[in-house]
């Protein structure tokens, strides 16, 4: 018996050293080369302004060439990213072709630049699963292993762009399938986290961290409780519409008869025309829409329209569904953080960036079915005072949306409620969700039963 006790003992050991050695090393070079995405990304965009013309005016061009070098080179670079990471995971045991990683950081840098509607962390979820299936390729390891290096690799991509270690970790296996968190990749994961956000840090990267000067007054708030349940419903909604969009307009994209770079010009030209209706703050990461709103003094924030929520969930659909390249939370962080404003506008003037904060977090939850990084998230950007109440906004809005996402290769582990009848296991895109047989007729005839309890009661009392 103690002989076997101390064989369990040393290889859990050995294994736990392994690992630490390993996704510690592997978070080091994925930070490394996070940053210097972030750094091409950053005088890229530095650079817009020596144009002898609005930078978003190369946005057509840009679309094009982007689609070229995709195509060309690395199919598996289409997209938004993330989606392919997840793909590779389940399909491919996390096999990511490296020629991914320089196509997929130049083809992201072109669209942003030019003023694409997408986002930075799906480039870097890709380098980070990239660097980590090469690693294991170079170091043979077996399909297993691979596959959960490749996921550490995903968690540190997401740490090293956004600043938030434990939430970018937690988001790199949550992601995978909806409801089941895989406990084996957790030290791992969060090693490579912290790894790759210290190295960015060291290497220059700045991160912003926000305080939307929310204090708790007394302990037990039972309106503003009531607001955030509202709010969770709210966006929700705002997640459904986000991904129903998103998937519109990507299959109208697809049926016109254009072949994919003329789809790509005109894309870029449609989102030019649109920008003269509704403004340009609607191009590229749309960072500086969402520290305004985030800003603790409201009149910082109060010229943003209560429809911006729309409009770049548009422009986003628009960019992505002709072949541009990027991720999609940054948009979607601008759709929580706009559409959080609005909210909070209806429900009074006294916490319009709290509810901003809350919409940030709560719509990530919704489009991508990840609320427990989503918490981890609100408390790292926004601190503990406001994790409480982001938790309920973030479970209500997560539950809202449904059986549905904005990365179709999600696997589904788990039902939002008893009353559906759901294909476990499959992919979101082809799992099938009807409501259980004679639910209604079953409910009706509880309903019915207690009731001529009740009056044999009252009669028998008679």
């Amino acid at each position: 018996m103690m002989k076997k006790h101390t064989i369990e003992q040393t290889t859990i050991f050995l294994s736990i050293i392994k690992w630490v050695a390993l996704s510690s090393i592997m978070g080091i070079i994925i930070g490394a080369s996070v940053t210097l995405f972030l750094k091409i990304l950053q005088v890229s965009e530095q650079s817009q302004g020596y144009l002898p013309f609005k930078y978003y005016y190369m946005l057509p061009f840009a679309l094009l060439l982007t689609v070229w070098l995709v195509k060309k080179y690395a199919p598996d670079a289409e997209g938004h990213g993330t989606e392919k990471v997840i793909e590779a995971v389940h399909k491919k045991s996390g096999k990511i072709e490296i020629e991914v990683i320089p196509v997929k950081l130049l083809a992201t840098v072109l669209t942003i630049f030019s003023g694409g509607s997408a986002g930075k962390e799906g480039p870097g979820a890709q380098i980070g699963a990239g660097m980590a299936s090469a690693v294991s390729d170079f170091l043979h390891f077996s399909k297993k292993d691979r596959k959960k290096l490749v996921i550490c690799g995903i968690g540190a991509g997401f740490a090293a762009v956004f600043g938030t270690p434990i939430a970018g970790a937690i988001f790199g296996f949550e992601v995978l399938v909806v409801g089941l968190i895989r406990y084996d990749v957790l030290l791992p994961s969060f090693i490579a986290g912290f790894a790759a956000f210290s190295t960015a840090e060291f290497l220059g990267i700045e991160y912003t961290y926000f305080d939307v000067n929310f204090i708790q007054h007394i302990e037990l708030d039972l309106p503003l409780i009531i607001e955030v349940i509202l709010a969770g419903i709210f966006f929700g909604l705002v997640s459904d519409i986000t991904i129903t969009t998103l998937k519109r307009v990507s299959r109208l994209i697809q049926k016109i008869r254009l072949n994919v770079y003329m789809k790509a010009f005109g894309g870029g030209v449609l989102l030019i025309i649109l920008s003269f209706i509704f403004g340009e703050q609607y191009f590229g990461l749309g960072l500086n829409t969402i520290n305004n709103i985030l800003q603790p003094i409201p009149s910082v924030s109060e010229n943003i329209p209560w429809y911006s929520f729309l409009i770049k969930t548009l422009f986003t659909s628009v960019t992505l569904g002709v072949g541009g390249s990027g991720g999609i939370l940054t948009p979607i962080f601008f759709i929580g953080a706009t559409s959080g404003h609005w909210f909070g506008t209806l429900v009074g003037n006294e916490h319009i960036a709290f509810f901003g904060a809350i919409g940030f977090i709560s719509v990530l939850a919704g489009t991508t079915n990840a609320p427990i990084a989503a918490t981890f998230m609100a408390m790292e950007l926004f601190g503990l005072e406001v994790a409480h109440y982001a938790a309920i906004s973030v479970v209500i809005s997560f539950l809202m949306t449904g059986h549905r996402s904005v990365f179709s290769s999600q696997i589904l582990g788990m039902k939002k409620s008893d009353t559906l009848n759901i294909d476990m296991g499959e992919d979101i895109a082809h799992s099938s969700i009807d409501i259980k047989d004679n639910y209604f007729d079953k409910l009706h005839e509880r309903i019915q039963t207690k009731r001529e309890e009740r009056q044999k009661k009252r009669r028998i009392k008679k």
